[in-house]
């Protein structure tokens, strides 16, 4: 097993983590496991050198914890334990979000589901928009101080919900996430625009949930195949979300192509992909079986190729470069029946020849009048889409820039309001630093 830095502190996590959703659930597709089956599945991987193990205080209503509690008894000292906190996990007002008073009772009410005296990791689940930042991390710090939780993580946030959270944590000098949960696979890496560069930015370590897609990525499904009986896909899917089938069933191919050459399975190629991502700490699995955690655990040691990987640059480089706005809207859905290639938004000169060719005949011969005629027609048609992007671009940059301004000026109030007063001196007053002029 291989065991790697969470962010940068100085805990060592396992690279395949113990999901524990099926944990408690009522009988469904995605799979209900018991205290007993729980308890082989934990005995297993802590044998296997797997010891981190993540579950959360919503799973099951709590019954996921009490089960999770149950399957590590005697074995706790092996275990680095992670829960998160933010669901509705009563009728009440404040049984929900991120307040001060939520955070603390789940906590207490976590650490007596699980049996344990202290939480590894502690995550707030989802951003709650009600409770104040410094409410949230200052409630945190609070149980860290108590020896309630030792780190402390988030889950599901947005760039700058963490970025937030972290300069809060550097404003008061309380403890810093060492960590995010997020999703991120082969078909759904949203995360490179912003969690990722976040993540190797300041130094949180990257947990993904449902590596596999809910079981997308390990070869079962195909294009023009019936999916598998039994499967939470069976009848309907639902998380997590699947915009573009056709570019999933691409990337399944892909995967089971690399499979086949290497001699291992295509789920265990799906999970190498993702640990060998920069800033992926760990991929947390979900299994209803024994067997479904060995076929996966293959994944830990296997490195793929750069053939194999067809390593590009990370997506969000690309709005960093000349030809952005055309690349982005060159992924635009299908129009009017078409598909994408066959409506260019621009044309290349060797399409532009072909073009010529085709509408001379075949011939050869230039037409340069109705080569000239298509361009402009293809120029005039996507013109308006263009400059509509062009305009929430500038209006985006723009949004962005005056909240930057606004905060940086509260910012600067605030440190001037707390600022101590000058020592008095005997000697020359000196001239006072001028702020920059931005």
């Amino acid at each position: 097993m291989e065991y790697r830095l969470l962010g940068r502190s100085g805990l060592k996590v396992s690279t395949f983590a113990m999901g524990t959703m099926t944990f408690g659930r009522g009988k469904d597709s995605v799979g209900s496991v018991g205290v007993k089956e729980a308890r082989e599945q934990a005995a297993f991987l802590l044998d296997q050198g797997v010891n981190l193990v993540d579950t959360a205080n919503v799973y099951s209503n709590g019954r996921s914890e009490e089960i999770t509690g149950q399957a590590i008894k005697g074995r706790r000292d092996e275990v680095i334990l992670a829960t998160k906190v933010r669901f509705t996990m009563g009728p009440g007002p404040n049984d929900k979000g991120l307040s001060r008073h939520h955070i603390i009772r789940q906590c207490e009410a976590s650490l007596e589901r699980l049996k344990t005296d202290w939480i590894d990791l502690y995550q707030v689940h989802q951003w709650d928009g009600l409770t104040p930042i410094e409410e949230v991390m200052e409630a945190l710090d609070s149980l860290v101080a108590a020896g309630k939780v030792r780190y402390i993580g988030c889950s599901n946030w947005s760039g700058w919900h963490i970025m937030k959270g972290l300069a809060e944590a550097d404003r008061s000098g309380g403890v810093r996430f060492v960590s995010q949960q997020i999703h991120y696979t082969l078909e759904a890496r949203e995360a490179e625009y912003e969690l990722v560069p976040i993540s190797i930015s300041e130094g949180l370590g990257i947990l993904v949930w449902s590596p596999l897609a809910g079981g997308l990525l390990t070869g079962k499904f195909r294009r023009g195949r019936k999916n598998p009986a039994g499967t939470r896909h069976e009848k309907e899917q639902r998380e997590p979300p699947i915009r573009d089938w056709e570019k999933l069933y691409d990337i399944v191919e892909a995967i089971v192509a690399v499979a086949d050459a290497r001699g291992v399975s295509p789920t265990q190629v799906a999970l190498a992909w993702t640990l060998g991502r920069p800033g992926v700490t760990s991929v947390i699995v979900g299994a209803r079986s024994r067997g479904q955690f060995a076929a996966s655990l293959g994944a830990v040691g296997l490195v793929l190729t750069a053939g194999e990987r067809r390593d590009r640059n990370l997506l969000f480089q690309l709005w960093h470069g000349a030809g952005w706005l055309y690349r982005l809207l060159d992924r635009r859905p299908a129009v009017g029946g078409r598909s994408r290639a066959a409506a260019p938004l621009y044309l290349s000169r060797p399409a532009q020849a072909a073009r010529c060719a085709a509408s001379s005949g075949g011939s050869g011969r230039k037409a340069p009048q109705k080569a000239t005629a298509a361009r402009n027609s293809e120029t005039t048609k996507f013109q308006p889409a263009k400059d509509r992007y062009r305009k929430r671009h500038v209006a985006s940059v723009q949004e962005t820039m005056r909240i930057v301004l606004i905060w940086l000026r509260r910012s600067s109030a605030e440190v001037g309001a707390a600022a101590p007063p000058a020592p008095q001196s005997d000697g020359p007053a000196q001239k006072p630093h001028s702020a920059p002029a931005w």
